[in-house]
């Protein structure tokens, strides 16, 4: 039987949940994972790097914010937790990984989350994001990750909505931020670290 893998939208593999905990600005996250889902056996290297980035750029105001492609919800979670005025949204391909969004959302008391279930996004203006966050998902594909950024800068408000990426350096980040300058008026790499870069991509145009 071939093995489920995380971009699937409903994986076969048998359930084996395991319990993370990972502490973020002082303050400690428990985490449901399962076989099926990304990084089911710790919390990445690049999440916590685009976390940390992300945590460091961006305070606590209201906003409508984005989690594409949250897998188990860590990013939406935390970014929810600790930043309790933004308003935030996660949706992934994958049914077992939203559901366990769910989860863990509830069991670390976050309320201004929700999740949803999708492959990607398709243009809405009456749902505007002010703020995207993604971990590409690299083994899906070049067309797919690029797919994704285009319908990232779609549903972004105008001006001053911004993604925000990490991807590996062997992996593509140069091509990806070169393809993200193709659609964003002004794209930078704002972190670096086990490599990594954390890319930011500005809408700067009404």
């Amino acid at each position: 039987m071939m093995h489920s893998h995380y971009f699937d939208q409903k994986p076969d593999s048998s359930h084996a949940p395991r319990l993370l905990d990972a502490y973020y600005e002082g303050q400690l996250f428990h985490l449901v994972t399962d076989r099926g889902v990304f990084s089911r056996k710790k919390i990445d290297d690049g999440t916590n790097l685009l976390l940390s980035t992300v945590l460091e750029h961006e305070v606590n105001r209201p906003l409508r914010m984005l989690d594409l492609g949250t897998g188990i919800g860590v990013m939406a979670i935390v970014l929810a937790k600790l930043r309790p005025s933004f308003s935030v949204t996660g949706s992934d391909i994958n049914e077992r990984a939203v559901v366990l969004a769910s989860k863990n959302a509830h069991l670390n008391g976050v309320e201004n989350a929700i999740f949803y279930q999708a492959d990607g996004l398709s243009a809405d203006v009456t749902q505007r994001y002010d703020l995207i966050v993604m971990n590409p998902p690299i083994r899906a594909g070049k067309e797919t990750v690029y797919r994704l950024f285009a319908e990232a800068r779609e549903n972004l408000s105008k001006p001053h909505g911004r993604l925000y990426i990490v991807i590996r350096v062997k992996q593509g980040a140069a091509s990806a931020a070169r393809e993200l300058a193709r659609k964003f008026e002004l794209v930078e790499t704002i972190n670096r670290g086990k490599g990594y870069h954390v890319i930011k991509a500005t809408v700067s145009r009404l």
